[in-house]
């Protein structure tokens, strides 16, 4: 279905600025439709003069009498007289419209929306003529509040125009209305809105008070008095209780062209309980990040001691055996540390993979072979369930490009480390998204022909292996250099056969 706006263009001259006059309109027209109980259907004509409807709202506070949408069709005979006087008299008009999906005639309000001084659409209000009661206090309030608006649409001065805000979680009619007179006082309060007058200790009758007087914040209606335009705040009226107010003020033009504040609508609602969730969570989300800076402190320890410990032994292969534990912890470490300090459970594995390059450069590198480490590419934000494997399974393949790709007395080299995240970048039809593909280059000695991954009995390989295919159920494979391989991230030309490409691919 198209836009507001992509009717309108297509339909009419009205320029932007029209055009996003209308769309404010729009944003605000929820709020009219509960107000008047009825449907709201915004008509312009086209450059021959044809009615077209092109935005249609249904109200929460009653029943539509339009089952079909009607956006995009052009508007029924029976309107198009009160449509072209509304649009060319610039005046409200009301009469009775005989609709062919409704069996009784339709109440119809034309209502000039007017910009800049011209009228640019005509917005229509449409309920059943037949009455089933007489309407309460409530609805009538509500109407005449409505007719206040629908006033101000045709005198231009709603909606509001300048830095508004923003009004798509501002409370609903429903939530809770109070209408105030032109001195701030309360005319009227709805049941919901009493009751929250309640809550907070105001059993007062509030009619003819004003907020202050009953001990009520009364801070966003003064604003909207002093700003003449809507003001949305939260604040808590006790340390139990938190509303979420909107007030706007309602405006009148007075014979000699000045605009005064008539009186404002205050909308409010009760979001203590959506608040003390949202401190649960920030406690939670606090909570964890403390546990996982505790644990990436005790893993430090750990790795401390270990340290200590292998300074005593006297084999050179226990002592390697226990540095290659210390820089799996110390891997394992910097991932809690990460998660310290980001928010949520999850990391952005850029972060985590840098450091490990720089543990790398500190633990693998010697002067009798330089290897630079570098890294390409960005893999998103993974959980920690994925990111503390991968880091290991990740240090494990730059130990391994180390030793077999530069062993000592070589010249040295490259190691190369490019992410992407496929789900960044994912095809239409969804081929290969959620996967994080890694591929880790060295530009040493190539790899063996007859080397098979699936029979590498060493240690860092087999921890590799059974991480990637059953912990992350990924997949890797390792072959030997491409000169296209090393040209791809920058390391020119490489005979062919030089190095080592590992590609791992793991589900996110």
């Amino acid at each position: 279905m198209a836009t507001l706006g992509e009717l309108t263009r297509q339909l009419t001259d009205i320029d932007r600025e029209g055009i996003d006059h209308l769309q404010r309109l729009i944003g605000e027209w929820g709020l009219l439709a509960d107000l008047s109980f009825a449907d709201l259907l915004l008509h312009v004509p086209d450059r021959d003069g044809t009615w077209y409807v092109v935005a249609h709202v249904r109200p929460a506070t009653g029943q539509t009498i339009y089952h079909q949408d009607y956006v995009g069709s052009v508007a029924n005979g029976g309107e198009v007289p009160l449509l072209q006087k509304a649009f060319e008299h610039g005046e409200i008009c009301e009469g009775e419209v005989q609709m062919e999906s409704v069996p009784d005639p339709v109440r119809f309000m034309a209502i000039p929306v007017r910009c800049a001084g011209r009228v640019l659409a005509v917005l229509t209000r449409e309920a059943s003529s037949r009455i089933a009661r007489q309407p309460g206090e409530l609805e009538r309030t509500y109407v005449g509040t409505f007719h206040q608006l629908a006033t101000m649409i045709a005198e231009g001065t709603f909606p509001f125009h300048g830095p508004v805000a923003d009004s798509s979680a501002a409370p609903r009619v429903g939530d809770g209305v109070m209408v105030l007179d032109e001195e701030a006082r309360v005319r009227y309060g709805s049941p919901n809105a009493v009751s929250h007058l309640h809550r907070v200790g105001i059993g007062a009758n509030a009619v003819g008070m004003r907020l202050a007087e009953l001990g009520f914040n009364d801070s966003p209606v003064r604003r909207a008095f002093e700003s003449r335009l809507p003001v949305i705040e939260e604040f808590e009226q006790t340390p139990d209780v938190t509303f979420l107010a909107r007030c706007m003020p309602l405006l009148s033009n007075a014979a000699d062209g000045t605009t005064t504040v008539s009186g404002a609508l205050l909308l409010l609602r009760d979001v203590s309980e959506v608040r003390k969730r949202d401190k649960l969570l920030l406690s939670k989300d606090a909570t964890i990040r403390e546990i996982h800076h505790r644990v990436k402190n005790n893993l430090q320890t750990i790795s401390s001691l270990l340290r200590l410990q292998g300074r005593r032994l006297a084999s050179d292969e226990a002592k390697a055996a226990v540095a290659e534990s210390v820089r799996r912890i110390r891997t394992i470490a910097l991932v809690h540390e990460t998660l310290s300090r980001e928010p949520g459970d999850d990391v952005a594995f850029l972060e985590i993979v840098r450091p490990l390059l720089r543990l790398a450069e500190e633990g693998l590198q010697s002067p009798d072979r330089p290897v630079r480490f570098t890294v390409q590419g960005d893999g998103g934000r993974l959980p920690s369930t994925i990111a503390t494997p991968l880091s290991v399974v990740l240090t494990e393949l730059l130990q391994n490009a180390v030793d077999h790709g530069f062993p000592e007395g070589s010249a040295g080299g490259d190691v190369v480390v490019v992410l992407h995240d496929s789900s960044e970048g994912a095809t239409a039809d969804g081929e290969d998204a959620g996967e994080l593909h890694i591929r880790v280059i060295n530009d040493g000695r190539g790899l063996d022909p007859g080397f098979d991954l699936k029979g590498a009995t060493g240690l860092g390989l087999s921890i590799v292996r059974t991480l990637v295919t059953t912990e992350l159920d990924g997949t890797i494979a390792m072959r030997a250099g491409l000169p296209e391989d090393f040209r791809e991230v920058g390391l020119g030309d490489r005979t062919p056969g030089t190095g080592t490409v590992v590609d791992l691919t793991v589900p996110v």
